[in-house]
């Protein structure tokens, strides 16, 4: 898991539209897919119904708020540790 798939996750959570989520992360929509799919792997369950309509299903939004801690708290411990300590995406 890692702080990139939760950033996707929270894009996706925040627009319920894979097309928009993507372009707010400037990357494609099949790339956000990806990095979606592959977090919904390495958990063991879905975090979103892809239908006409994206909806976050019941851990999706269980989980939104764990994931917008963790990547809120990564972001002030970056800042913490200053220039040198900048989070990779990947």
């Amino acid at each position: 898991m890692s702080l990139w798939r939760l950033q996707c996750f929270i894009a996706l959570a925040g627009e319920l539209h894979f097309g928009r989520a993507a372009a707010s992360l400037f990357i494609t929509q099949p790339a956000l897919s990806l990095q979606i799919k592959q977090l919904e792997i390495s958990l063991g369950f879905e975090l979103a119904h892809r239908a006409r309509r994206v909806t976050l299903t019941e851990e999706g939004c269980r989980l939104l708020p764990y994931a917008e801690h963790v990547v809120a708290a990564a972001e002030v411990f970056a800042s913490a540790a200053g220039e040198r300590g900048r989070l990779q995406a990947a």
